[in-house]
């Protein structure tokens, strides 16, 4: 199957041969004719799985058929983050280069000239709207964004934005949509939560699973069972011992991640942080500064596992043990996109056995464990059902102690 099978509009498929995209992905395969033929979707995608196009392609193409005279907001499409809003608003821009289609992404996070920006053209009426939850309802409480003619909603990481606590903002804001319109929901997991989401929202909804919970094959995948004092030194060395251009060491906290980018400093790594301390002009220049090869190694939470296309990372060091399968997955997805192959370690403390132990039942394998030189000193045994810790949730960033 090739994307001419769908029979796009002409311009949209003039775009789509000037970026190379020749054959869909399967979720794209799947996804994209029942929503062309308007129906409601749920579907279970990974990161990585080409789920933004499966939504964004048969959307814009609707809105081109459907083309009215009146310029007014037809599609919304509400996510967790601003890197994510960003993401597709940029994504939206290149699929869409030789259509009429416009949007528009809003977040937090930036100044009042910027919301200024923002009501100026949600008053005009972008075709699409791409926003997070409290942004998007900071606007819609001022009453001045018409949604009287919205024909489709999407919900992208749903399970990630009922996770951050979204899910009465989410309600607030459907309150404000047409009562006929196409729904569609895109999510890495299916708790029960969603499911009941998906029945307040979803009318007789096509569900769509693209094989979740399995890390790609293509990634080669380590861990190291360690003191926590002992993972600033094994970082340093796997950092240094490989001649890579670009990496993404994953920490569970913010402070940890500020602790771990000083001493990668201090040891004379080329190492840059970000996370949601940032101001959103920082992230967005570490990010820029990161895809464009002058940083070499991004400290980065979870703010990075999701949602975020960084092209040709060699590999992923968790630092510290992600808090369960699912997070797992979605860090080590950062490497090996595409046709390319990429590495993976994860840093295992003592007390993080536990948890590492049932992201291995969960993902039915077990990890290679790395060997240490004779010379390295002593290491704890991998004993999961022992040493399952207490607090597992923060990680480790600790010294030795003298």
């Amino acid at each position: 199957m090739t994307f001419h099978d769908f029979q796009f509009d002409s311009k949209l498929q003039e775009g789509l041969d000037a970026i190379n995209f020749t054959t869909p992905t399967p979720v794209q395969e799947q996804a994209i004719p029942p929503i062309l033929e308007g129906k409601d979707i749920i579907a279970a995608a990974q990161t990585g799985t080409g789920k933004t196009a499966a939504f964004l392609l048969p959307v814009i193409n609707r809105i081109i058929q459907e083309a009215a005279e009146h310029q007014s907001i037809k599609a919304l499409i509400v996510v967790p983050t601003r890197e994510l809003a960003i993401q597709i608003d940029q994504q939206m821009e290149g699929l869409s280069y030789f259509t009429s289609v416009n949007s528009i992404a809003v977040y937090g996070g930036s100044d009042g000239a910027a919301f200024a920006r923002e009501k100026q053209a949600l008053t005009q009426g972008a075709d699409m709207v791409i926003g997070t939850p409290g942004r998007l309802m900071a606007h819609l409480k001022m009453n001045y964004v018409k949604l009287n003619h919205l024909k489709f909603l999407v919900l992208d990481e749903a399970d990630r934005m009922l996770d951050m606590g979204f899910s009465q903002d989410l309600m607030n804001i459907i309150s404000y949509l047409p009562a006929k319109r196409q729904n569609l929901m895109f999510s890495a997991t299916m708790p029960p939560k969603i499911r009941e989401l998906t029945k307040k929202i979803l009318q007789d909804p096509l569900e769509i699973s693209i094989a979740i919970s399995k890390p790609a094959e293509r990634v080669k995948q380590g861990a190291f069972i360690l003191y926590d004092y002992q993972k600033l030194q094994v970082a340093v060395g796997l950092l240094r011992t490989q001649d890579l251009k670009s990496v993404i060491v994953f920490c569970s906290t913010k402070q940890n991640t500020k602790n771990l980018t000083q001493e990668l400093k201090r040891a004379g790594l080329n190492a840059e942080e970000i996370h949601s301390d940032l101001e959103q002009k920082e992230r967005e220049h570490v990010l820029n500064e990161f895809r464009n090869r002058k940083i070499s190694i991004l400290v980065a939470t979870d703010i990075l596992s999701r949602g975020i296309d960084i092209e040709d990372i060699e590999m992923v060091l968790n630092f510290d043990v992600p808090r369960d399968a699912e997070d797992y997955i979605h860090r080590i997805g950062r490497t090996a996109r595409a046709a390319s192959k990429g590495t993976a370690y994860t840093l295992v403390g003592e007390k993080e056995q536990g948890k590492f132990y049932q992201i291995e039942q969960l993902m039915e394998m077990t990890v290679p464990k790395g060997k240490f030189p004779p010379n390295f000193g002593e290491t704890p045994e991998y004993n999961p059902k022992k040493n399952r810790g207490g607090d597992e949730r923060r990680g480790g960033f600790r010294k030795k102690k003298n």
